[in-house]
């Protein structure tokens, strides 16, 4: 005769066995569901991806599409702005082969030419300098700061002018104290591209001011004589120089890199004013085309 304790026992071997087909049948279920949200995540995603590569080669042929019509506007946009104009590029501190480069096919495509390329050295050899300079009146600038902003003033009036002012022969003289590079020729130039670098950190505070004063020099005999002058760098120059540039009432562009920015040099040599190009520093990319309609050199 069977107790109260056996009917207890089958009934908690009934329930244990309920309970345990329950949580098999909830594992086989739940392995169908993942395994069919696994397929259809799988499915949606392919399709999702599918979409975004057609949108990118989409966007890719549009892209070059705009690329070459770019490339061939570009020469009609540039065409004839310098009209034959003779062109300087002056180097402040190191010569950088890449942009003489980016200059001369900048100019040669504003039908101009790139006549003069120097590079200053800096820190300035104001010893060297001086005694290239014997016999004139600036043999004494390395003891005077005022004369060596005026014989920085009068350096840049013989190279715009080629040479021929008053004490002619002084930058031949001195060049080889003033300039590490030279490239070209000394001759009548129309429009100056400048290009400025920090000098090292082992310059003197004296080399320094000595530099400054010269370039301060340099630039007011450039803007004397009335010739446009635009200070220009790379999009990845560092520190940048545009303030300087600004500093001294230059118009500037800092993408010369880029295509737009060498739009942007040309415009500024045929009379754009502003700063031109990427950085927060720059008024626009281009400047607007009736700001250079009919400006002079």
């Amino acid at each position: 005769m069977f107790d109260y304790r056996y009917h207890a026992l089958s009934l908690a071997a009934v329930l244990f066995a309920l309970a345990l087909g329950v949580l098999i049948g909830v594992a086989i279920g739940d392995t169908n569901l993942v395994s069919s949200a696994k397929s259809g995540i799988v499915h949606n995603l392919n399709a999702e991806v599918g979409e975004a590569r057609k949108q990118a080669d989409t966007l890719q042929d549009h892209l070059t599409a705009q690329e070459s019509f770019s490339r061939g506007l570009y020469p009609l946009a540039v065409h004839e702005l310098l009209n034959g104009r003779s062109v300087g590029l002056v180097f402040l501190g190191e010569p950088s082969d890449q942009v003489n480069s980016l200059v001369k096919t900048a100019v040669s495509q504003g039908n101009g030419t790139l006549a003069t390329v120097v590079a200053v050295r800096e820190p300035l050899n104001l010893t060297g300098i001086a005694r290239e300079a014997a016999g004139t009146h600036y043999a004494g600038l390395a003891e005077s700061p005022v004369l060596l902003e005026h014989f920085g003033e009068l350096m840049g009036r013989q190279l715009v002018s080629g040479g021929q002012r008053v004490n002619s022969e002084l930058l031949s003289r001195v060049r080889g104290g003033l300039l590490s590079a030279f490239d070209g020729q000394l001759t009548r130039l129309e429009g100056v591209v400048l290009v400025r670098s920090d000098p090292p950190g082992s310059v003197s505070a004296q080399e320094s001011e000595a530099d400054t004063r010269f370039e301060d020099g340099l630039v007011a005999g450039i803007g004397a004589t009335g010739v446009r002058t635009v200070g220009v760098e790379m999009t990845g120059s560092q520190p940048s120089q545009i303030p300087w540039f600004k500093g001294h009432k230059l118009s500037s562009v800092d993408d010369l890199n880029e295509q737009a920015g060498q739009a942007a040099l040309l415009y500024a040599l045929a009379g754009a004013n502003g700063s031109f190009g990427v950085k927060a520093t720059a008024d626009s990319l281009l400047p607007a085309v009736s700001s250079s309609t009919g400006a002079g050199p």
